[in-house]
């Protein structure tokens, strides 16, 4: 499904899994709160913010953006940046935030990101289309798609609605939002604006069976999702890989075995984490609200990061509270004062272990660069 869909003009509405809010704010230039240079973090893991990463020697009135959802890091070093302006759904950079190339116009709602190999063994990604988008003042909605390209935008593979292959019913809504790949080539689809449920495809693209789904059942509850956002395959333990699932309206992640089976849920409360990035030991998310610890109720421009260990551990919440624990249960985060983050999406660690931030409703900015301190 191709589109030309011209970009315009955003007063932005807000999407939260399914629910449309008031407006969050405009696209006006954004006003930081925090020059570049200043330290957020906690522990080892504090870093130093650099705001003109993402935007050196770029002109955004040629190389507009949206959103800036997701990041990749290939084999070639490149960082490869996935968003919702059609006119480039594709920025690659090199890690010194230097623009090397951009493409893609067919993906009004690009959203989800991930690195996978072609049968051939060559390196492709995973490109997620969620099929929600704000284009002429309003809110529009198209089929979400889930499409294989080279490194170069070439379409090898297209997976369609659910309903075509026998996962869902006609007329069960599907908005996917992420994509993993398995240690054999499998690919995992999160309906995370849609049905919620994961779904599970062989190397070849056919569909093998799903699991999750936002309706609690009988023999597992816990194995339900509520805006099941990310996806991600955590091999820290070889022995042992697994799937963590985001489920975002309830701040937490779940782990599930490759073939779907429940093992366990990682809470972060206060925090609506995205997709979970595994890199060397740890894992890293985005944080797209906070709440108000009072009210209960998700708070606009409340973003920040999280960093978590291999015991599920959240070790330092840079642009957020100190992560504190009492009695062995986290105590709610929220964004601390510094208010560097918006609405946080994505993190992509780069090779020297810096993290670059991609952002959702943020006046149209760039992503940004935490300097590992």
């Amino acid at each position: 499904m191709k589109t030309n869909s011209p970009g315009g003009a955003v007063s932005r509405r807000i999407f939260l899994g399914g629910m449309t809010t008031a407006a969050l704010g405009s696209f006006a230039p954004r006003a930081w709160s925090l020059d570049t240079g200043h330290v957020i973090g906690h522990g080892e893991h504090r870093y130093q913010v650099d705001l003109d990463w993402g935007r050196r020697h770029l002109d955004s009135g040629k190389v507009p953006v949206f959103n800036c959802h997701e990041m990749v890091r290939d084999s070639q070093g490149r960082l490869i940046m996935l968003g919702d302006h059609v006119s480039n759904n594709v920025l690659i950079y090199d890690e010194e935030g230097n623009l090397l190339d951009t493409w893609g116009s067919e993906y009004p709602g690009g959203h989800g990101l991930s690195l996978g190999k072609t049968a051939k063994g060559e390196e492709c990604l995973w490109i997620v289309d969620c099929g929600w988008y704000w284009r002429n003042e309003k809110w529009n909605r198209q089929q979400g798609r889930v499409t294989q390209t080279d490194l170069t935008g070439r379409v090898l593979l297209d997976i369609g609605h659910p309903s075509t292959y026998g996962a869902y019913e006609p007329g069960m809504n599907y908005m996917p939002t992420e994509t993993t790949v398995g240690p054999d080539g499998s690919v995992y689809i999160a309906d995370g604006y849609g049905s919620n449920f994961i779904l599970r495809f062989d190397a070849k693209g056919r569909y093998v069976g799903k699991f999750g789904g936002a309706k609690p059942t009988d023999d597992v509850p816990e194995a339900a999702l509520k805006n099941a956002h990310g996806i991600a395959l955590d091999e820290r333990d070889p022995t042992r890989p697994t799937l963590v699932v985001t489920s975002r309206s309830e701040n937490c992640f779940k782990r599930f075995t490759l073939d779907g089976k429940y093992l366990g849920t990682i809470p972060v409360p206060g925090a609506y984490v995205c997709r979970a990035v595994i890199s060397g030991e740890f894992l890293y998310a985005g944080v797209c609200w906070s709440k108000d610890q009072t009210t209960g109720k998700t708070v606009p421009k409340t973003g920040f990061t999280v960093v978590l260990d291999r015991n599920d551990r959240v070790v330092s919440a840079p642009g957020g509270t100190a992560p504190m624990y009492v009695d062995g249960a986290l105590q709610p985060l929220t964004q601390d004062n510094d208010r560097v983050i918006h609405h946080g999406h994505d993190v992509c660690p780069d090779s020297k272990g810096n993290l670059i931030v991609c952002q959702w409703n943020a006046d149209k900015t760039y992503p940004v660069r935490f300097v590992k301190v």
